[in-house]
Formats: C-alpha cells, sequence, structure tokens
C-alpha cells in the first residue's frame, strides 16, 4: 500500500510539474504574440509620423528640395531615437534601476565643454568650429578616446562595481559642467552667441554627409558587442545568477557600459545633448510591453523614440516656425515624466 502510495504522489507530482510547464509555455507564447502585435502598431504609428513629416504642407513645386531636406532629417531622428533608447535601455538593466540614463555617464556634459573650448581658445571662425565633418569627427573622437580611457580605468580599480563608476560618472559630469561655465564666463560675448547654436540638439540644420559614417559606426559597434548583447537578458537577473549560468559578468557589463558611452557620444556629437530622450524612451517601452526580453524592449524604444522625434520636429517646424528648438519640448515633457516615476516609484515602496 505504502508503495502504492508513494507511486501515485509521484504520478501526481509529475502531473503538476508538465502542467505547470504547459501553463507557462503557453504564457510566454500569448506574451509574445501580444507584444509581437504591439511592436506592428508602434511600427505602423513610426511609419505614420515620417510620412505625416515628410509630406505635410508640400508644395509641389518644390518637392524634390523639400524632400533633400526632410529625408537627411527624417534619417538623423532615426538614428538618433536608435542609439539613444537602445544605450538607455541597456543602461537601465545593467544598473538595475529604471529611473537612470546614460547622461550621467557625462557625455553630454563633455560635448559641451569641447564645443566651449574650440570656441575659446581657438575662435568661432577657425575650421574647427566651422567645418561639420570635422567638428563631428573631433567630437566623437574625443569623447569615445575619454569615455574608454576613463571608464576602463575606473572598472579595474573598483573591481567592476558598477554604482561606483555611476557615482565617478556624475562627479566627472559635473567637473565638465563647471569647467565649461567658467569658460563661457571669461568668453567674449560675440563668441558666446555663436557657441549657443551648437550647444542646443536640432535637426534644422543636419548635415548629411556624416549619416553614412554613423551608420557604420553603429554597424561596427553592433558587431563587436553582439555576444554581450545576447547576454542581456540574463545579465538582468542578477550578478550572482548570471555568473551560475556561465557568464563573465564583470566582462560582459564593462564592455556594454563602453558601448552605451560610444553609442551616446554618436547621437549627440550627430545632433547635440538631449538630456531626457533616453528616459522617457525607455520606460515607455518598458511600460508599453512589460517584459524582460530585451528584443522588444530596444526595438520598442527607438520606435517610440522615432515618434517623439518626428512629432517633436513637425511642431516646431509647422507651429512654432523653428522658433523652439524639438529639445526644449523634450526636455519639460521629460521633467514631468521623471517627476511622475519618482512619484510612482515612492508610492510603489
Amino acid at each position: 500500500l505504502r508503495e502504492k502510495e508513494s507511486r501515485g504522489s509521484t504520478l501526481a507530482a509529475d502531473w503538476r510539474n508538465r502542467s505547470m510547464k504547459q501553463e507557462t509555455g503557453s504564457r510566454r507564447k500569448k506574451t509574445g504574440s501580444i507584444n509581437g502585435k504591439k511592436l506592428v502598431m508602434l511600427s505602423l504609428l513610426a511609419a505614420a509620423a515620417a510620412v505625416l513629416y515628410l509630406f505635410l504642407n508640400v508644395n509641389m513645386k518644390y518637392f524634390s528640395y523639400a524632400m533633400s531636406l526632410r529625408i537627411p532629417k527624417l534619417a538623423v531622428m532615426l538614428i538618433t531615437a536608435f542609439c539613444i533608447g537602445g544605450a538607455s535601455v541597456i543602461f537601465q538593466s545593467v544598473i538595475n534601476n529604471t529611473i537612470v540614463t546614460p547622461c550621467l555617464l557625462g557625455m553630454n556634459s563633455l560635448y559641451t565643454l569641447i564645443h566651449t573650448a574650440v570656441v575659446f581658445f581657438f575662435g568661432s571662425t577657425s575650421l574647427l568650429a566651422r567645418n561639420t565633418n570635422l567638428s563631428f569627427a573631433v567630437d566623437l573622437v574625443l569623447m569615445a578616446i575619454i569615455a574608454t580611457v576613463i571608464y576602463s580605468y575606473l572598472f579595474k580599480k573598483t573591481s567592476h562595481n558598477v554604482l561606483y563608476v555611476l557615482l565617478a560618472g556624475t562627479v566627472l559630469s559635473t567637473f565638465f559642467t563647471s569647467m565649461q561655465t567658467t569658460l563661457t564666463r571669461i568668453m567674449d560675448p560675440n563668441e558666446y552667441d555663436s557657441l549657443l547654436a551648437s550647444l542646443v540638439a536640432s535637426f534644422t540644420n543636419v548635415n548629411t554627409e556624416i549619416i553614412f559614417f554613423s551608420l557604420i559606426l553603429i554597424a561596427v559597434l553592433l558587431f563587436v558587442l553582439r555576444r554581450e548583447l545576447a547576454l542581456l537578458d540574463v545579465i538582468t537577473l542578477g550578478k550572482a545568477q548570471a555568473i551560475n549560468l556561465g557568464v563573465d559578468y564583470d566582462r560582459t557589463v564593462r564592455r556594454l557600459l563602453l558601448g552605451v558611452t560610444l553609442f551616446i557620444a554618436i547621437a549627440t556629437a550627430m545632433v547635440g545633448p538631449i538630456s531626457f530622450l533616453g528616459l522617457i524612451i525607455a520606460n515607455l517601452s518598458r511600460q508599453l510591453f512589460k517584459t524582460f526580453r530585451h528584443s522588444y524592449l530596444i526595438a520598442g524604444s527607438a520606435l517610440i523614440g522615432m515618434v517623439i522625434l518626428a512629432g517633436g520636429q513637425l511642431i516646431t517646424e509647422q507651429i512654432f516656425t523653428y522658433s523652439v528648438p524639438v529639445s526644449v519640448f523634450i526636455t519639460v515633457g521629460g521633467g514631468i515624466y521623471f517627476l511622475y516615476l519618482l512619484l510612482r516609484t515612492s508610492r510603489s515602496a
């Protein structure tokens, strides 16, 4: 009788485990299909925003001229949305906090410091200030070298402690901002007026020659980081669980954070600093898809960023006639959204 009871309990336990696995699998399939539909709808919304931006109020007499201006702007919006959105999702997953942005690494402050130093030491009429291709190359190279050297050194010194690196990035951001403020205080007022235009993110004057170069850099980064990007879902489980699953956690996190800084450097060098865009689109993507799979989160954040940038630029051009840059709307909306996230986090805690 005891043997029969034990066999019966074993069979019952096996049946329960099989039923639970089937339920879990069905739930995953159902969630994946729902997220797939959401991604398709978001893609259609982004395509609609792009079409609306391209063809709204276009004089057919100057159609080719209008397209020569709007298509490069749209391409830059897509590149910027992908770089900032993907970098923000990865950064939040590595830090394990959804209210932080890669701006804490100091790339925006470093960008403003580089441009201010160029105008201060060489003048606004110098080749470095006037040549957009050379300016983009200098911004990208300096930000990439400084970020790689500083953060690689910090990772070694802090024994790959991400929180210490984040704190160091905040301190560096304050340091770069202080240096930039000091230079602007002693700068000639006429030079400062010419500098202001380059310190505000804008899609009005887009350099079409750097689009292809930026795409090549993004493709190279994606290829170099392909293994680390494939491990993002495992990294979010935590350091102990990732190591138990055979992941070289410290090396993976270090390479991912360096990739984040380079993606932000590309986007910032193209259009200028956009502070709250990453916070907005990364958190909206997480709220929309509600999944741990980064393939959905990164694609969703890029598409949401495309909708926001295209819609914001449309408002800037059609309603405010270029008097207000799109970064102003993003900063105001991002500040309000950040307060909402803080209040929601405090209530849930």
